[in-house]
């Protein structure tokens, strides 16, 4: 429990209001712009279904869909939940933590379908 306290406190001395600033800074100057989304439950959350459950995240690194049988590694899961959602941001303007999934999902899908070429 030490370790993660020290942890915690170790990523609060980071300063992260003045990061997300700069970076916000930069982007402008470039012409970008920064987008920020909820990152409740992107470890959780199935990219294909979207089936929530905790049970859905085997371990710190193993994602697996109790729902659909979707599996990957649960930090890719995450980045592609946050993706999705920064999208929808973009495209709606704003965030729904409801994904827009529009077929159900048929059999155990192995990948993602934006990362099969």
């Amino acid at each position: 429990m030490k370790a993660k306290s020290g942890l915690n406190k170790a990523i609060l001395d980071q300063g992260w209001g003045m990061f997300v600033q700069m970076l916000e800074y930069k982007q402008a100057w470039l012409g970008g712009e920064v987008l920020k989304v909820n990152p409740k439950h992107t470890s959780q959350t199935c990219p294909c279904c979207g089936h929530v459950a905790k049970e859905n995240r085997l371990t710190q690194s193993k994602f697996e869909c109790v729902e659909c049988g979707y599996t990957e590694n649960a930090d890719l899961v995450g980045a592609l939940n946050v993706l999705a959602r920064g999208h929808r941001v973009l495209a709606c303007g704003v965030e729904t933590l409801v994904p827009t999934v529009k077929q159900e999902p048929v059999g155990r899908r192995k990948s993602h379908p934006l990362l099969t070429a």
